[in-house]
């Protein structure tokens, strides 16, 4: 169980070149807790992933992780877990070799790293491919093994990017609540981008709309 790591975005101001994204934007996800950004291409929303996961930096406001800071950790050093849209998995690792990746990070000892992989693998329905190459998966199935290497690597918070684009509806449907309730059950605060408006009322706790670069509450299930 992780301790509690609240995540904090306030006052977050972005731009690229001469064009502004994020425009004061300010959002709060509590430990346990998903919150979905909503909008339209363009509007800013996986920049701000990339902005809390240390991959960009803002021209202003302020980015919290329980006690810390962001702006003074380095990347490496946040514990963010992202999960991009492409998955970005590592041609020469098969499956579980690429899932278990961050797991010497832990410290989880090498004979117990294959097991360890399993059960993420296991999580995302995956658990059988788990000798194969990463080249033999669907675009689907590549997905989840990038979705399992993230959780694997047991972040404070996890940031992802439309981490369901490549699956079918039913499969969507399994494992987005899957997903969820494990990272609830961590105490993880999780922040996910869609362009599914169902998805985010059915999973989120809160709900964000990015208009002209701020974050409009949409729903808020959770506490003030």
């Amino acid at each position: 169980m992780n301790p509690a790591h609240d995540l904090d975005v306030h006052d977050l101001h972005f731009a690229y070149d001469d064009r502004p994204v994020l425009q004061g934007a300010s959002l709060h996800v509590p430990a346990g807790q998903s919150g979905f950004l909503l909008g339209p291409s363009g509007s800013g929303k996986s920049t701000l992933l990339r902005l809390v996961a240390g991959l960009e930096a803002p021209a202003a406001g302020r980015l919290r992780l329980g006690d810390d800071d962001l702006a003074e950790l380095p990347t490496h050093r946040r514990r963010v877990g992202m999960l991009f849209q492409e998955p970005a998995l590592f041609p020469h690792l098969n499956v579980w070799h690429n899932v278990a990746f961050g797991l010497p990070y832990r410290g989880v000892a090498r004979s117990e790293r294959r097991r360890e992989a399993l059960r993420w693998l296991e999580v995302v329905g995956l658990a059988a491919r788990a000798d194969e190459e990463v080249d033999e998966l669907s675009g689907g199935q590549r997905q989840r093994v990038a979705l399992a290497r993230t959780l694997a690597a047991r972040p404070r918070a996890v940031l992802l990017d439309e981490p369901f684009s490549a699956l079918d509806r039913a499969l969507r449907d399994e494992l987005g609540p899957r997903v969820k309730d494990l990272l609830s059950a961590q105490g993880v605060a999780a922040l996910w981008v869609t362009h599914d408006e169902p998805e985010a009322f059915a999973l989120g706790d809160r709900v964000w709309r990015l208009v002209d670069g701020r974050c409009e509450t949409a729903v808020d299930a959770g506490p003030a």
